[in-house]
């Protein structure tokens, strides 16, 4: 059986060359590796008005947004337990200490 026939419309028959400074195509260069997308489908997005994907955060970046999250997380628990009255004043002191080791932990990695 026999690949069906593209439409002659969805063709990308059609090549536009521009110039651009560096500042420019670096500006571009990086906002498309931002999307995860190229250079070539990043500009069609933005010129058809289609929208583009969410910025993709690097491996780094998802390491520190989760350490932070699990960093809420035991705040709002230790908040809950104070409010609730069912605190214990030494594993509470623990748990701040611990969390103050994470948070100057984060501060030196992104320093």
């Amino acid at each position: 059986m026999a690949r069906p026939k593209t439409d002659i419309k969805s063709l990308k028959s059609i090549h536009i060359s521009f110039r651009t400074t560096v500042d420019n195509y670096l500006i571009v260069a990086h906002n498309a590796e931002s999307c995860g997308l190229s250079i070539a489908d990043y500009i069609r997005k933005r010129i058809t008005g289609k929208p583009l994907p969410r910025y993709k955060a690097s491996p780094y970046e998802r390491k520190i947004f989760i350490e932070l999250s699990r960093i809420g997380n035991n705040i709002n628990q230790l908040t809950k337990h104070t409010h609730l009255g069912n605190h214990q004043s030494k594993k509470l002191s623990k748990e701040l200490t611990e969390l103050r080791e994470i948070l100057s932990t984060l501060k030196k990695e992104l320093l």
